[in-house]
């Protein structure tokens, strides 16, 4: 399989970087081990773990594993619903040294 490899809900090709490859055989391992024990209870689609696959494939380690982290976040009690789709561009306030600022990426998308 040489060719991009794609998400089950990402429909673009992703740049095979190590940093990405390794964040997103981390998610995989967890869809494949974890996730049957934790239920599923997401409140959102794509689910969690499929918007942090996603979101990492899409803007590398350093972003997406924030824009995976603040979704996990936003799941919680008290937290957001329904549809979440990962932004597929990220707008120019967001720089990968303002982490924070990734909270309200996919309202802000560019």
């Amino acid at each position: 399989m040489n060719g991009p490899t794609k998400s089950r809900n990402f429909s673009g090709p992703w740049p095979k970087t190590p940093d990405r490859v390794l964040g997103t055989s981390l998610i995989r391992l967890y869809q494949l081990t974890l996730s049957g024990f934790v239920g599923h209870s997401c409140r959102h689609l794509p689910t969690c773990s499929e918007y942090g696959y996603e979101a990492i494939a899409r803007h590398g380690l350093w972003v997406g594993g924030w824009l995976a982290l603040f979704r996990v976040a936003r799941c919680g009690p008290g937290g957001t619903r329904g549809l979440d789709p990962v932004p597929e561009e990220l707008a120019p306030r967001f720089r990968w040294y303002l982490p924070w600022r990734y909270w309200s990426a996919g309202h802000h998308t560019a």
